[in-house]
């Protein structure tokens, strides 16, 4: 918890960075149980924080990494399945966000963005909805789960 605290925010709860953090820096590790797509489904949306990391396998987030909130524009991104870097400069005090749709490709989960960022697409879907020129970005920057990587280069 030395880099990172859990504060308020406009989506409810957030993540925080505790320091500076320079570009690919490690900002925090996913830890948690291992679940299946069923007991992911079974946890609900209220209940459940599952980050995908395999076609039907979920990581079970605990905290602190679970209050990490989405963004279109995101300064945070995951590598590695697990580890959430910086994208570019993060300051001490500034909220922590990643982009939910560069960790999911399963067809069944959707969810109303409020990140407010201007390019904000209204909708968090599965990594292959997102436009082209996003999912190309991501894809240079290597924050996107393997399982996803795997199956862009199979289809």
């Amino acid at each position: 918890m030395d880099n990172v605290f859990v504060a308020r925010c406009d989506l409810d709860n957030g993540l925080f960075a505790a320091r500076d953090f320079a570009p690919r820096e490690q900002i925090v590790r996913f830890k948690g149980r291992i679940i299946t797509l069923a007991e992911a489904l079974a946890k609900g949306d209220h209940q459940g924080n599952p980050l995908q990391i395999g076609q039907e396998i979920y990581l079970d987030i605990e905290a602190p990494a679970v209050f990490a909130n989405h963004s279109c524009d995101p300064n945070a991104g995951i590598i590695n399945d697990r580890q959430l870097v910086a994208l570019r400069p993060i300051t001490r005090g500034q909220e922590i966000r990643y982009d939910y749709s560069t960790t999911m490709w399963e067809g069944m989960w959707t969810m109303r963005c409020k990140c407010g960022a201007s390019a904000c697409r209204g909708t968090i879907r599965d990594f292959p909805e997102l436009p082209e020129d996003v999912q190309e970005y991501y894809l240079r920057e290597g924050i996107v789960q393997k399982f996803i990587r795997s199956r862009l280069q199979t289809a």
